[in-house]
């Protein structure tokens, strides 16, 4: 959890101090949202291939490696001194945060027991939540009041940290079996799979597209200063925190159900943020709301996916593979459409995609759901 946490941080971190990177280092802010897409689609092919080149590996060693190697690159993107540089310790950070969810997101199953796996995953999970609910907004915060290489000089030390307690607490986790390149084709057998990853692609795409400019949105859509930002992005990650408990209980009992609740409120809200989020108190409510069903995202899905597959941990890596891969196209794709419509057309296409999701999986039977193979 706590190893999540700093990683989706450190993914994330950029959104709250976009415009500032982009002054300090004299780029424009489309060009500095590279810095969400490039860790995203790195960690995308992090996800399935290092385990596969990893082999056998105990997965303790592999985790604190990675986590080590968080710690280098956040130092050394505090100490760049043009964009290129920075963006070069982007790509460490996406391999890290690839590799690291793939193996954390399967290993409830062999900490706990069986019955307990749901809250443990959820407890897992909860460092996305975590991080958006305090991380993001911490960083933001603390790159307001010093500068942003402070805020990653201080993801450093915290990397450390954890890096020391994974070595010290983690047992040993030899690896099963090596995950190989065919294990991950097979898991697409199973079309729960398959709607689960589609599903996954078109949610995760629509949200980054327009949270990643969530900053500008608040600030020159809603009418909300700056100085409140890191307010409204804590009250946004409360309630993810929130969601994300709560969706780890229903999507064990009721995977499809929960799913399915998520693209629509997704694109309720999303549809709603250009007419009604124009004042400061519609586009707060919004927000905590988008929050709470964003929280739900990782949990619910993994869920799905994982009661679908045939191998947890080449699920689990496909899984990080369309999820991170999925970042980075959304911010990518959100800056193109920024750039040609403004923020309100971002809402609007993001609102487009939640749609198709929730089409997608309301046309599924339900009983795919659980099933390896059909």
């Amino acid at each position: 959890m706590a190893g999540i946490f700093l990683l989706v941080t450190a993914e994330q971190l950029p959104i709250g101090l976009l415009s500032q990177v982009a002054d300090s280092l004299d780029v424009t802010p489309g060009v500095a949202g590279l810095l969400i897409t490039v860790p995203g689609v790195v960690a995308a092919f992090a996800a399935p291939l290092l385990p596969v080149a990893v082999g056998r590996l105990d997965r303790r060693w592999l985790l604190t490696g990675l986590m080590a190697l968080m710690t280098l690159a956040s130092l050394l993107g505090a100490l760049a001194n043009d964009f290129i540089s920075l963006l070069a310790t982007r790509v460490l950070v996406g391999v890290c945060i690839g590799g690291f969810w793939a193996i954390a997101g399967g290993l409830a199953s062999r900490l706990v027991a069986l019955a307990q796996v749901p809250r443990a995953m959820s407890m897992i999970f909860s460092g996305v939540a975590g991080a958006t609910v305090l991380g993001v907004p911490a960083g933001t915060w603390l790159g307001e009041h010093t500068d942003w290489r402070t805020a990653l000089g201080a993801l450093g030390g915290l990397s450390l940290l954890v890096t020391l307690a994974l070595w010290r607490l983690l047992p040993s986790l030899p690896a099963s079996e090596p995950v190989r390149l065919s294990n991950l084709a097979d898991q697409f057998a199973s079309r729960g799979v398959r709607v689960g990853a589609a599903a996954t692609a078109l949610i995760v795409i629509g949200h980054f597209s327009a949270y990643t400019f969530i900053s500008p949105i608040l600030q020159e859509l809603s009418g909300i200063p700056l100085a409140s930002v890191s307010a409204l992005l804590l009250c946004f990650g409360g309630a993810g925190l929130v969601g994300n408990f709560f969706a780890g209980s229903a999507a064990g009992r009721r995977p499809y159900a929960t799913v399915l609740v998520i693209p629509i409120l997704l694109a309720c809200v999303t549809l709603s943020f250009p007419l009604i989020g124009r004042q400061p108190f519609g586009a707060t409510v919004l927000l905590i709301l988008w929050g709470a069903v964003f929280g739900s995202i990782s949990v619910s899905l993994q869920t799905w996916i994982l009661k679908s597959a045939r191998n947890t941990e080449a699920a689990t890596a496909l899984m990080a593979f369309v999820f991170n891969m999925s970042i980075g196209i959304g911010a990518m794709a959100g800056g193109q459409v920024v750039d040609a419509t403004g923020l309100s057309g971002v809402l609007w296409c993001s609102g487009a995609l939640f749609v198709v999701a929730a089409v997608l999986v309301a046309g599924t039977p339900s009983r795919v759901v659980g099933s390896s193979c059909d």
